[in-house]
């Protein structure tokens, strides 16, 4: 595992760019002209803007939706020279081309391949190479009690990150951990019992509050059985009666941090809850505290690392993001994307809808399925050619969020159809589901599969911005921070946590590495020092 990259950073890539005349209007714009000074950027800043570059020229392929691929024609909308080649590729070969492994068959245009080793080479390295396609059934590095009601995903996420913050709780003396969008508390039982925290436990619906509390008195009692039989069989892993304290509330982000909760979900569940912080100058009991959310959707992720700015109570963060599609942007204050004035200075940075959602697939998870094959690949082109007879049907009907089953792969598409059909209100009776047309276009399942893959390839680019931007954001006041990635991307796709403190991190950071599943650390292992602030600068 790495820590944040350094002199990564590329001046300008150049990638062949979309078809004379099908390249959007201001492409160019991201470009500074020739000849024109440019401030001294940081390699963070040198990213964002090759990045944006980069998605200025293919903005066509980010902003397609795939159930689009036969009412807008988006295959006649790639290069011409790219149709061929990806015509006749195999899906291993579509896979080789996201991962940057194995060649096609026959020669592919150099356009093609320099987009794929552009995004490959600007996206940040998602780590874990070799690891597991799927996580171990039960994580060994979790005592069993705590594994309860945990599935193998959030447990190992839950480990990972609890170690994560015990090294901050150690290197900045904070032992009082806020979990904000706590859930039902998984992760706030781990850092109370087992690492001894002192964790408040913060989550808008006022159902999930209630069930935390109750796992978590199921735990003390379990608790309470084992410690009678302590004297004959000492626990492996001992675990401390201390469970964590539950707040219903949401985070408001534009609210002063004395008075950042807002009443819970839904309305008239109970009063507004009470500042876990207790005010400006830190907890209840006038100690600082570390912030912390694991994937925290949406705007949320914004709101903590805002909070954490301006408020000297919160010694550091530590987050990892998720549904970066619900992001607000500008003209909204304060905006979700972009929060730094280094990306929001950069013209072209603004990312669609479509783009965002992008950001959220899970690569690892597409490419497994192209070199597995099968009939997992059928979904996309499925849905395309339903959205095709639909809007046949019902010009006005677009996009609407059907589902028509979670296997529908397993099934005919008149199967499939006569499910679907029903959910955008028209008879599977009145539409045709055996003409020569509707055959055509599941004759082209390759070509859908293909144009997906591309999309697919940008996907990390995305994110990557928008994390870059997260981390500026922080850069510009000062603060020192990092971006790990902590989880294997192979089953948690959201796998970076961005790390930020106002005193160094190496002390943090220094073995994370080395951490092992099975719950063993290596305290005394050095790994590459963070990205710090440029000399001169100096955390608030």
């Amino acid at each position: 595992m790495g820590v944040e990259w350094r002199g990564q950073g590329r001046g300008g890539v150049r990638v062949p760019g979309w078809p004379q005349g099908r390249c959007p209007p201001g492409a160019a714009m991201a470009a500074a002209p020739r000849g024109a000074a440019e401030p001294r950027q940081s390699p963070e800043q040198r990213r964002a803007a090759d990045i944006i570059r980069l998605l200025t020229l293919y903005r066509p392929l980010l902003d397609a939706f795939i159930i689009d691929f036969f009412t807008e024609d988006l295959w006649a909308q790639l290069p011409p020279a790219w149709q061929p080649a990806l015509a006749a590729a195999t899906p291993v070969q579509l896979a080789g081309l996201l991962g940057g492994r194995g060649g096609p068959g026959a020669a592919w245009p150099l356009s093609l391949l320099a987009f794929g080793a552009a995004a490959r080479a600007l996206a940040f390295p998602r780590g874990c190479p070799g690891a597991s396609p799927r996580p171990p059934c039960q994580s060994s590095g979790l005592p069993p009690l705590l594994r309860r009601h945990v599935k193998p995903k959030k447990q190992h996420e839950i480990q990972r990150l609890g170690k994560l913050l015990r090294r901050l709780s150690r290197a900045t003396g904070c032992e009082c951990v806020v979990d904000i969008g706590a859930g039902q508390g998984h992760l706030s039982r781990l850092l109370a019992f087992s690492l001894g925290l002192r964790v408040t436990a913060v989550e808008s619906d006022a159902r999930l509050v209630g069930l935390a509390q109750r796992f978590d008195q199921e735990l003390l009692r379990e608790l309470a059985k084992t410690r009678g039989l302590a004297h004959r069989r000492p626990p492996l892993c001992p675990l401390t009666p201390r469970a964590p304290r539950h707040v219903a509330g949401r985070l408001d982000p534009a609210a002063p941090w004395g008075e950042f909760l807002l009443h819970p979900d839904p309305p008239g569940a109970g009063p507004a809850a009470r500042n876990p912080l207790g005010g400006p100058g830190g907890s209840e009991d006038g100690e600082r505290v570390l912030l912390t959310g694991l994937h925290a959707c949406g705007d949320l992720g914004p709101a903590l690392l805002c909070h954490f700015a301006r408020s000297p109570a919160v010694a550091a963060v530590a987050l990892v993001g998720c549904c970066y599609m619900k992001l607000s942007s500008a003209p909204q204050q304060p905006p979700g994307y972009p929060l730094s004035a280094s990306v929001a200075a950069l013209p072209g940075h603004q990312l669609s809808y479509r783009a965002r959602e992008a950001a959220c697939h899970a690569l690892e998870e597409y490419q497994g399925r192209l070199r597995g094959g099968g009939a997992h690949l059928r979904a996309h082109c499925y849905r395309a050619v339903l959205e095709s007879l639909i809007r046949a049907a019902e010009p006005s009907k677009k996009h609407l969020g059907l589902q028509p089953g979670r296997k529908a792969h397993t099934l005919s598409f008149p199967q499939y159809a006569q499910l679907g059909l029903p959910l955008a209100g028209l008879d599977p009776v009145r539409v045709p589901l055996d003409s020569g047309a509707v055959g055509a276009m599941l004759e082209q399942q390759h070509k859908v599969v293909a144009f997906y893959t591309l999309g697919q390839l940008l996907a990390p680019v995305v994110e990557t911005l928008i994390l870059l931007d997260r981390l500026l954001y922080l850069r510009e006041q000062g603060f020192y921070c990092a971006l790990v990635p902590l989880f294997n991307p192979r089953f948690s796709p959201r796998n970076f946590v961005l790390v930020a403190a106002r005193t160094p991190l190496a002390t943090a950071l220094a073995g994370l590495a080395k951490d092992s599943e099975d719950g063993h650390s290596s305290e005394d292992e050095d790994v590459e020092e963070a990205e710090f602030p440029r000399e001169g600068q100096s955390p608030q």
